[in-house]
């Protein structure tokens, strides 16, 4: 990649980490937070309040995408942060689990995944935009990492209200980053991206459908997992990175590896559903272990080798897929999706909690997996590095 190539892959990865880092940090702790209101959150309204965000950004992700086609990815950029910002004020200004779920609301509001993703293909070249997206992707796994091990610490220090807070200053911070750091296109702007030529493209329907239940299994997990280290592990909320920091390093020590190799050797496929069935057998481990201190660390450690590699490898896909000229539109889906699939799992996991206990919510994600199984069993992988090069030269 060139000089100007390296500048946006860094400065749009900046503003994404600023915007998802706080999101993230609040994963962790926000189950225990919201039992710990004056007026404790009921169950279901733990998993809403976790999930809702998703909701909106699946709403507006296609409109924010097709408006960045048409007006320019700064402005919606730009528009997206600001009400992310009002959302995450919102959130920390209260203790009321009402008030937590419009702002969490608000914050989905912000939805600018499917802007930044299409301000960064603008501006990277054909032949270099798998790596750029994969960079970008790859830095979007170290905050999250990184937030599930602040999180917990800097609840302790700040307070999940604090955390939300700062979380708005962060994303009032990405303003300049976008509007003096980000390269601007150099093309003209294009019409609004057409959803039929998207929706008609079965491969891509099959990817936004992986990374639906991909998310939709996280937050699924975050309903659950939080009260089961507590449990089970006797660790307090402002201890929980003794857990997340080793079990996510050990998880990364496979996962960049593995991709490489099967992107060169063209084993995606093969290694794509073999992830999908380490993170159903993570969670029904569990389902039926949580209970058990080794078995409880052994899945989540589990799960997170399947996360990170799918986390990595679907962006990739899509970057791959997507119709160059409704690239907008096109990431607009898959992100829609993505949130959605956020929402949908920490509604159902949410339910599940109440319904049936820790174990019943580990279940209900365990079974999003084997759904997936079916839709990525048709699933046609792109031309590998390797044989790709060879096709050029």
């Amino acid at each position: 990649m060139n000089a100007l190539e390296w500048r946006a892959v860094f400065s749009l990865g900046a503003v994404y980490a600023l915007r998802m880092i706080g999101m993230f940090m609040v994963l962790p702790v926000f189950a225990l937070y919201a039992r710990a209101l004056p007026v404790p959150a009921e169950p279901w309204q733990i998993g809403l309040a976790i999930g809702i965000y998703g909701l909106t950004q699946a709403l507006l992700q296609i409109p924010m995408g097709m408006a960045s086609d048409r007006f320019g990815r700064k402005p919606v950029i730009m528009l997206g942060m600001l009400l992310f910002a009002a959302g995450s004020w919102l959130a920390g200004a209260t203790q009321q689990i009402e008030w937590i779920v419009l702002g969490r609301a608000l914050q989905g509001a912000g939805a600018v995944s499917s802007a930044v993703a299409a301000l960064l293909a603008d501006v990277t070249r054909d032949q270099v935009r798998t790596t750029a997206m994969a960079i970008l992707g790859a830095g979007m796994g170290l905050a999250f990492v990184l937030a599930l091990v602040l999180g917990p610490l800097v609840s302790g220090w700040i307070g999940v209200d604090g955390i939300f807070q700062m979380t708005a200053v962060l994303a009032v911070l990405s303003l300049p980053v976008v509007l003096f750091a980000v390269p601007t296109p150099t093309e003209a702007k294009t019409s609004a991206g057409r959803l039929r030529e998207v929706l008609a493209d079965g491969q891509l329907l099959r990817l936004d459908a992986g990374i639906f239940i991909l998310h939709a299994c996280m937050t699924a997990v975050f309903t659950a997992a939080p009260l089961a280290i507590a449990e089970t592990l006797e660790l307090t909320s402002s201890e929980h990175w003794k857990l997340y920091l080793p079990v996510l390093l050990l998880s990364l020590i496979p996962v960049f590896p593995m991709i490489r190799i099967v992107e060169r050797s063209g084993r995606l496929k093969p290694a794509f559903i073999g992830a999908i069935c380490v993170l159903a057998l993570a969670l029904a481990t569990a389902s039926v272990g949580h209970l058990v201190p080794a078995l409880l660390v052994g899945a989540l450690l589990l799960y997170f080798i399947g996360f990170n590699f799918l986390e990595g490898a679907l962006p990739s896909l899509i970057s791959r897929k997507a119709p160059p000229q409704q690239k907008g539109a096109a990431l607009g889906v898959y992100s829609s999706a993505q949130f959605l699939g956020a929402f949908a799992g920490g509604t159902l996991g949410g339910f599940a909690l109440q319904r049936g206990g820790i174990g019943a919510a580990f279940a209900v994600a365990a079974i999003l997996p084997l759904l997936w199984l079916g839709v990525a069993s048709k699933l046609v992988p792109p031309v590998a590095a390797a044989e790709q090069q060879t096709q050029i030269d």
